[in-house]
């Protein structure tokens, strides 16, 4: 349409010729499109789009080492009114070549400085830092200049033939080569370990592939053995079963006899037997009886005899006294020991004759 402007999506439209309300020196238009007067407006388009520019840059460390650094940075125009109005009026001309000249020596300048407050070893151990502090420095610059940077990455470092790097990098080297010999070496047990356990367990399943065979034969040969024998076998089990039935009749028949014996002769004999024992026991009883009460009336019989006598054995021996010569002391109570003494002795002698009667020894008396 003639007189209406429309800027691509990433282009920013510059309408100059007119005056503007925030006294910038030209207006812009982004996203949407904008009537233009012919003749008395002009309009310029300036990218909003993504440009990457490389540097390489010989730096020197904090250990006056050179190393040679290349890194890429991928940058834009910013999207806010100032920024657009700045990139315009420095790169409108030639605007991706001037940017990416211009931004690759802003960069190269913070990224020697930078560099040069390091070490080599820093470098190498913190390649994002050293990326991140040059970015930082670089900001306000690009800022100014309306630029944005997306990104600051380092590609590469290098000392050319010095050999510092490589040096560094030796032990890793070496305890990587270690690690790889011996993870290979670890690699190689293991196939050889395990090679080892299929073929043993390849023989274990061949042994008992053949133990199992073996079983296997056995029983089938076990089974036909017991299928030839089975019809002997049957007979012989016929046979003894009933041996075993006739046995077991002729143990029942000698315990029925045995039962019969022993209600017809035994259990009778063994009656009388206690019937004469208990006449016996009661015939001794009976006699000891007799025996007890014999001996006792002849006691009791001699007993009286000896009573009866007893008078004449103590007149005997008062006769004996008679023409002794004794003399008396005390008087009449020396007579009455006499006496008394004799008639003790006559109670001594009829003492044991009665001992002797009662142990049978009359005969000696």
């Amino acid at each position: 349409m003639l007189g209406y402007h429309v800027p691509d999506p990433d282009e920013a439209m510059l309408v100059s010729g007119a005056k503007t309300k925030d006294d910038s020196p030209f207006k812009v238009v982004i996203g949407r499109g904008a009537w233009v007067v012919p003749l008395f407006r002009k309009v310029r388009y300036l990218s909003l789009a993504m440009f990457e520019s490389e540097i390489r840059e010989r730096c020197v460390t904090k250990q006056a080492i050179q190393l040679d650094v290349r890194a890429v940075i991928a940058f834009k125009v910013a999207n806010d009114t100032q920024s657009i109005v700045n990139a315009a009026q420095r790169f409108l001309s030639e605007q991706e070549q001037e940017m990416s000249v211009l931004t690759g020596r802003i960069f190269s300048g913070h990224l020697r400085s930078i560099v040069g407050s390091m070490t080599v070893e820093e470098i190498i151990r913190e390649r994002q830092k050293l990326a991140d502090e040059v970015l930082i420095a670089s900001k306000v610059e690009m800022s100014n200049i309306g630029l944005w940077v997306d990104s600051f990455q380092i590609q590469s470092i290098d000392d050319g033939n010095l050999g510092y790097i490589n040096a560094l990098a030796a032990p890793h080297n070496a305890a990587v080569q270690r690690d790889a010999q011996i993870a290979q070496a670890q690699a190689a047990q293991r196939s050889a370990e395990a090679e080892q356990e299929s073929l043993r367990r390849r023989a274990e399943y061949e042994r008992e592939t053949s133990i199992l065979k073996a079983q296997y034969q056995r029983d089938i040969d076990k089974a036909n053995a017991e299928a030839a024998q089975a019809g002997p076998l049957a007979d012989a089990i016929a046979r003894q079963a009933v041996l075993h039935a006739q046995a077991e009749q002729a143990r029942k028949n000698a315990e029925l006899r045995e039962q019969q014996l022993q209600a017809e002769v035994v259990k009778p004999a063994e009656a009388e037997a206690e019937r004469v024992r208990i006449l016996a026991v009661a015939e001794a009883d009976r006699t000891r009886i007799q025996a007890e009460a014999a001996a006792s009336n002849n006691r009791i019989a001699l007993d009286q005899m000896l009573i009866e006598q007893l008078p004449e054995i103590v007149k005997q021996a008062s006769h004996g006294l008679a023409g002794a010569n004794l003399t008396v002391l005390n008087g009449p109570d020396g007579v009455g020991e006499l006496l008394n003494g004799m008639v003790g002795q006559g109670l001594t002698v009829f003492n044991s004759l009665q001992k002797a009667l009662s142990n049978g020894e009359v005969d000696k008396i």
